[in-house]
């Protein structure tokens, strides 16, 4: 059985959860992080020097790295579901789940910080700004592919819809600027309704201010 540390509502541990759920991978979580603590624990830096979640525990395998986890569970269980066969489709999985981590988090995840994370009179306008006109070009860039295929690897469902996925999420329940993108909101639409993305992100609530985010953390795990 896998075992995940990490708390509920961190998009990166939400990414592993859902990857775990859509293969239907038993799994055990230990609360780790933010309120929780523990991660700066000598046995979880053992895990993970950088003190960061997720990590997770297969077996001989402990690893860290929210996107290299996702890659390994989907190679090590039911190949296929959520790897593509198909070199091409592969190929496109793997790009597009690279550009996510490059283009999109980045911008979604300064936004996130300032708007959620950080008091108001504590924010950075001008970065946040700066970021959401990164993610609004982000995500033109996401539409005009989407207007030509239904996933992010072409016909399929994919690990490269489930990073992105996890941080769209994040970002359509922050209060910023949002582009005008049809096709990604046709495929999030399609996103939403798989039972693995509720059972591994959106069960748990979005957060607009510091104090709902750490009552969300609480009650959530």
């Amino acid at each position: 059985m896998v075992t995940v540390w990490g708390r509920r509502n961190s998009v990166n541990v939400q990414k592993v959860l859902w990857t775990l759920a859509e293969l239907d991978v038993p799994f055990t979580r230990e609360k780790v992080g933010g309120s929780f603590g523990g991660n700066r624990d000598a046995d979880f830096l053992r895990m993970n020097p950088m003190g960061l979640v997720p990590v997770i525990r297969d077996g001989d395998v402990t690893m860290f790295e929210s996107n290299a986890i996702v890659r390994y569970l989907s190679a090590r269980y039911r190949s296929g579901v959520l790897r593509p066969d198909d070199h091409r489709h592969l190929a496109m999985a793997e790009q597009w789940m690279e550009w996510q981590h490059n283009a999109f988090a980045p911008a979604v995840s300064v936004i996130f910080m300032n708007t959620v994370r950080t008091p108001p009179e504590k924010r950075n306008a001008a970065a946040v700004a700066d970021a959401e006109n990164k993610a609004i070009e982000a995500l033109k860039v996401a539409d005009g592919h989407l207007a030509r295929n239904d996933w992010f690897a072409g016909p399929a469902f994919s690990f490269g819809d489930i990073v992105m996925g996890a941080f769209l999420w994040r970002y359509m329940g922050l209060d910023c600027t949002k582009p005008d993108v049809p096709h990604v909101r046709e495929w999030m639409d399609a996103i939403e309704k798989r039972e693995a993305f509720k059972l591994g992100v959106s069960d748990v609530p979005r957060a607009k201010t510091l104090e709902e985010w750490n009552r969300i953390e609480r009650e959530e795990g």
